[in-house]
Order: structure tokens, then C-alpha cells, then sequence
């Protein structure tokens, strides 16, 4: 696959993302996706794939055993005991 191209805006501001990059980035027909202007470069990403790269930058930093959400379970609970 290619990693780039060049596409043209049309008359309503509109690109065509092409079908290989869609294929690439896993974005389906009528999926929301994420633009953001990054160093004066638009780019396009999917909620799924920004999950997913949360997910691993947490799993650097937190044993694959370690349940978070059990941990945030246990500290709601022990504020509320001491309220």
C-alpha cells in the first residue's frame, strides 16, 4: 500500500479518503474519525485506534496483572469509609 497521495478539495471542502487508506486505518463506512492539525499536518485517526494506543502508552507503565479498574473500585471505597 501506498502511504501517501495527493487528492483534490472539492467545491465543498471535501477529500476522498482513498479505499486502501480506509482498509489501512480500519475505518468502515459511516465511522466517526478523529482530525487533528499536528506540526501544520492534518491528521485522521479512528476512536478505536486512539484506545488502543492509550491502552498500550497504560500497559508501559502497569503490570498486565494489575486490574486498574479494581484498583479504583478499592479507592472509592476506602474514601467512602472515611467520609
Amino acid at each position: 500500500m501506498k502511504s501517501k497521495t495527493r487528492m483534490r478539495v472539492n467545491e465543498n471542502g471535501r477529500v476522498v479518503i482513498p479505499a486502501s487508506f480506509r482498509r489501512a486505518l480500519g475505518i468502515s463506512i459511516g465511522d466517526e474519525v478523529i482530525l487533528r492539525i499536528v506540526d501544520d499536518e492534518l491528521r485522521i485517526t479512528t476512536l478505536r485506534r486512539r484506545l488502543q494506543r492509550a491502552q498500550r502508552l497504560v500497559r508501559k507503565h502497569v503490570k498486565s496483572t494489575t486490574s486498574l479498574v479494581d484498583e479504583l473500585i478499592a479507592e472509592r471505597h476506602e474514601a467512602a469509609r472515611n467520609e
